[in-house]
């Protein structure tokens, strides 16, 4: 007799916690075997050409009738012998790039070799107008803002100079100082239709896979599940905007003092395609309960808040979506980056689960 879902969420939650209590989730040991790839390259997926009116003079060269490649995004990838059956697609969030997914700021491997050890091929997204895939066809103007103490505070390490007591965060001056040179500019404005066509373009190239999505690319992640039938699934780590409800659904937008927190609506029939995968919604700790006037924590509560929303609209429509807030599974301590703090195999320990779970390993 198959289990209704909120049984479901139940049996995953206290899963999780066993697995903590019983000790399963230890760090390996320094030691590591060697890695075994069989292929690794990179390219560009997706994007647009502009071509200039005009005769290009190779001679006399000006603007005219050149072309300029660009909106696409870059995509790194390594597959290893005696590759699982599904791939995991790896997307960074805001001011990041697919360092997100890379070694940690303190030195340890990150989801990118930790996955790729238990046989996974991983692809790693740089979106349009971001990093590697800096050729954007808008022109923009990039600002040099000092502004990394508000990123502290926004990705939960601390409240700055303070760290959060029990932060899963180095506190050696060295990875902070890596954690701040890993964020990234725009090269372009941010547009979610041109990255989730891109993304959709990378789908359609390799086949059926999972898509890891972090942050700002949780609503590109939703975006890209409505073009392409290839995400078979999505696990995402503290989606932070752009949550999709049917059109006449939508809840009110939520109010918090890091900003207020808005859905959008879309048609009936292209909401339908968010319920025919299993998703995994994962929050890390220090969100108040209870409207906070420090904003870069409150503004993640309304969108834990939201997510659940979202995640009952989903199953009350026959979808298949989880919300694991870490904390209530014993796993503590974890900022807006739980996949490179220092309990990342922890974390992954959980997301293993949920695709050995859902048969997409």
């Amino acid at each position: 007799m198959m289990r209704n879902r909120t049984d479901r969420d139940a049996t995953l939650l206290l899963y999780a916690a066993s697995l903590v209590l019983s000790g399963m989730f230890a760090q390996p040991a320094t030691a590591r075997e060697p890695l075994s790839i069989e292929e690794q390259g990179s390219f560009a997926v997706g994007g647009k050409v502009i071509t200039n009116p005009g005769t290009f003079n190779p001679r006399q060269p000006t603007p005219a009738g050149q072309t300029l490649h660009g909106d696409h995004a870059y995509v790194f990838y390594q597959i290893p012998v005696n590759r699982r059956k599904f791939p995991l697609v790896f997307l960074h969030g805001t001011g990041q790039f697919s360092k997100t997914w890379e070694t940690t700021p303190d030195g340890r491997e990150g989801f990118q070799t930790i996955f790729l050890r238990r046989r996974f091929p991983v692809y790693l997204i740089d979106q349009p107008r971001r990093g590697d895939a800096g050729r954007g066809t808008v022109s923009a103007t990039i600002d040099a803002t000092p502004d990394e103490q508000g990123w502290f505070n926004t990705f939960r390490v601390g409240i700055w100079p303070e760290y959060f007591p029990g932060v899963q965060f180095s506190k050696d001056p060295e990875a902070l100082n890596q954690y701040f040179r890993q964020m990234t500019p725009n090269v372009g404005p941010y547009d979610p239709e041109v990255n989730s066509d891109a993304f959709a373009a990378l789908f359609n190239k390799i086949g059926p896979a999972v898509f890891v999505t972090h942050s700002q690319g949780g609503g590109l992640g939703w975006l890209t599940v409505l073009k392409s039938a290839n995400v078979r699934g999505i696990v995402s780590y503290e989606p932070g905007s752009g949550f999709l409800f049917p059109e006449g659904e939508v809840p009110e937008p939520l109010p918090s003092s890091g900003g207020t927190l808005a859905a959008i609506g879309v048609p009936m029939a292209e909401f339908m395609k968010l319920t025919r995968i299993p998703i995994v919604i994962f929050y890390g700790d220090f969100i108040p309960e209870t409207p906070s006037d420090n904003p870069g924590q409150d503004g993640w509560r309304v969108r834990l808040e939201m997510a659940r929303k979202w995640r009952d609209t989903v199953n009350r429509h026959g979808g298949d979506v989880t919300v694991v807030h870490l904390p209530e599974v014993g796993v503590r301590g974890n900022t807006h980056f739980p996949f490179s703090d220092l309990n990342n195999e922890r974390v992954a320990e959980l997301m293993s689960e949920f695709l050995s779970e859902k048969k997409l390993d």
